[in-house]
């Protein structure tokens, strides 16, 4: 009988260990899964508040002194994910500008295809650490664009460098800057 004890008692603590370990392995599951749908959002609000990655910036304010002569060129980069039947590009040229400069520029989104299409832009600059320093007041970019066939919609920015830029060592030699977007469909759009 004493056999017989000590195997059962040896099968109960066997199955508490695999349901504990089981528990414990549910948890790290559920805790990968949440990291999973988490880091996007998380990984955007590092992006924005740190400018990693050419995120550029977005504030309500204009800047509070302008450095002279210091010009920074700054040219516009238009691109469309192929599953968006739209043209998308800049109306105007490259500018340049000194930091604290308030510019407004325009592209132009047309809708090429045979029904209505929403689209979102996701953008940044290059070179990448200039992205911290690249401050914008108002962008189409912060909502979905909807597009009838065969509409077209000036989109406008407005921007400036912030004039931070020229006392970094890092960012005082950057002489131009490229804003590049590119539109996708939007998931919530048709």
């Amino acid at each position: 009988m004493t056999v017989v004890s000590a195997a059962t008692s040896n099968a109960d603590n066997q199955g508490t260990g695999n349901r504990r370990v089981l528990i414990i392995l549910a948890i790290i599951v559920a805790l990968m899964v949440g990291l999973a749908y988490a880091s996007v959002p998380l990984y955007q609000l590092f992006c924005k508040v740190t400018g990693y990655g050419g995120t550029t910036q977005v504030t309500s304010e204009g800047a509070s002194s302008v450095v002279l002569d210091h010009p920074v060129k700054i040219r516009f980069d238009a691109n469309v994910n192929p599953a968006l039947k739209w043209r998308f590009e800049a109306v105007d040229g490259p500018v340049t500008l000194n930091p604290g400069e308030e510019v407004v520029i325009n592209y132009r989104a047309t809708n090429l295809g045979d029904t209505a299409s929403v689209g979102t832009s996701t953008f940044n600059v290059t070179p990448v650490k200039a992205g911290p320093h690249f401050m914008k007041l108002d962008c189409f970019c912060f909502i979905e664009q909807a597009l009838a066939p065969g509409e077209s919609v000036l989109m406008p920015v407005r921007f400036y460098v912030d004039p931070e830029i020229t006392k970094s060592v890092d960012t005082a030699e950057i002489k131009e800057i490229i804003l590049s977007y590119t539109f996708f469909p939007a998931l919530s759009g048709s």
